[in-house]
């Protein structure tokens, strides 16, 4: 490890450190702090539906839905499926459909078959390259310096409580070996401060299935704040600190549009002489504020030593861990001219190698979280509810047998391999 323990010293960066962690032993749990507070009893009406592509009819993941006038929202999954959750008080309400390169658009809660997924059908929105900012700014290094200097003006100045779902999965080669859901609560700190973020866990639900993990435990260290630290605007430390913006490589891309609003689009890679593993994808600038609307991006794995030791906190001395991929995206909403953490999501590939065993193993991690709702000027909790930034979420598998589990609580709409996964596991606790 004395080459992971050289570049650590050299770089604050990387990969949201220690994720993986890696033991021999199937039994050992570590459990997350929980409140268990009482389940909300308000009544609500569920609309579900599906977004697609007007043009090419193809479905659309990541699209954000929310409630008009209100912080109330969802996102739809990687089918691009959704169902929001609205209280029985709320009749007849907007809500508005937005995703980057497409138009807005705003459907009435009259309009939704409650018995049926409503269609809806998004118009692209792409625009040329904007020659009013390549004048303003003499390159692109420098509008992305303007940007990440300007998250005290842009970003939310208050406290925010929000709540949020979080999911990650572990799957080995197409088969899921886990599954985890939780509803938490953000403490979000204003971004122009240095503390950290704070997450209260309310509910959770975990199964493992330890026959297709053989003799080895794959835990995700890290739970929901893996997810919240794709926040790059509130923890720059692990991507484009002061002294890592010069070995990154930045270009102008063609314009998109989200949320009615150009947004510009510059691509990033580290420079061919940087040999620490960095990051390459694309940072999506709203043009008149010049904040960071989204943002989507990789690790180079080009060195799979370096790339391992990012990842792997604790492995048998027998296995070699080779990561593949990984990916990384973050999302924030608009919300009275400030902007505000809206979805992240992290996938992670790594082929497992056995010494002396003829075949290989192909382990997918993925975790995401989207926040669907908030209230700002919120006083902190009580420190003891919060839950330890290295928590691994306890196993508690009863959840999945009660449909009606997640109450009043918005969530992603599992897609069909997870949604497959909770009718096994429910379907093997009914038999219990």
């Amino acid at each position: 490890m004395k080459n992971c323990c050289i570049l650590n010293s050299q770089r604050k960066v990387i990969t949201r450190l220690l994720l993986i962690l890696l033991i021999i032993t199937p039994f050992l749990f570590t459990s997350a702090q929980q409140n268990n507070s009482s389940e909300k009893d308000q009544n609500f009406i569920e609309y579900k539906g599906i977004v697609k592509d007007s043009d090419s009819k193809r479905l659309l993941g990541f699209v954000n839905i929310n409630i008009v006038g209100s912080n109330i929202g969802t996102i739809t999954n990687s089918e691009g499926e959704f169902l929001l959750k609205v209280s029985s008080n709320l009749e007849n309400v907007m809500l508005r459909f937005s995703h980057l390169g497409y138009k807005d658009k705003n459907v009435s809660t009259s309009s939704f078959d409650k018995k049926n997924s409503i269609k809806i059908s998004l118009i692209p929105d792409i625009t040329e390259l904007s020659t009013v900012s390549i004048h303003t700014f003499k390159d692109a290094r420098t509008l992305v310096k303007a940007m990440l200097d300007g998250k005290g003006k842009n970003y939310s100045k208050d406290k925010t409580l929000m709540t949020a779902f979080y999911r990650e999965t572990i799957k080995k080669r197409n088969k899921n070996a886990s599954l985890s859901e939780a509803v938490v609560e953000i403490h979000k700190q204003p971004y122009s401060s240095s503390i950290n973020d704070r997450i209260n866990l309310i509910k959770s639900r975990k199964s493992v299935n330890y026959s297709r993990l053989d003799t080895l435990a794959i835990k995700l260290q890290g739970g929901p704040f893996s997810a919240l630290y794709n926040d790059i605007l509130k923890y720059r430390e692990f991507i484009f600190t002061e002294n890592d913006l010069k070995d990154y490589e930045f270009h102008f891309e063609e314009s998109s549009k989200v949320n009615n609003q150009e947004v510009l689009v510059i691509r990033f890679k580290q420079k061919p002489e940087i040999i620490d593993p960095l990051y390459y994808g694309k940072l999506y600038i709203n043009e008149e504020s010049i904040a960071l609307v989204s943002a989507i991006y990789n690790l180079n794995m080009e060195n799979t030593e370096l790339a391992s030791e990012l990842f792997v906190r604790k492995k048998p001395k027998k296995v070699k861990v080779i990561p593949t991929n990984a990916k990384y995206r973050v999302d924030y909403r608009i919300k009275d001219g400030l902007w505000y953490y809206g979805y992240s999501n992290t996938s992670l590939t790594f082929k497992i190698n056995w010494k002396n065993r003829l075949f290989n193993n192909i382990y997918t991690l993925q975790s995401e979280m989207a926040v669907t709702d908030w209230k700002n000027n919120i006083r902190s909790e009580n420190p003891r509810h919060f839950i330890r930034p290295t928590v691994i979420l306890s196993e508690e598998a009863s959840g999945f047998s009660d449909p009606k589990f997640w109450g009043e609580y918005n969530i992603i709409e599992p897609d069909k391999s997870i949604d497959k996964a909770i009718e096994k596991i429910s379907k093997q606790l009914s038999k219990n």
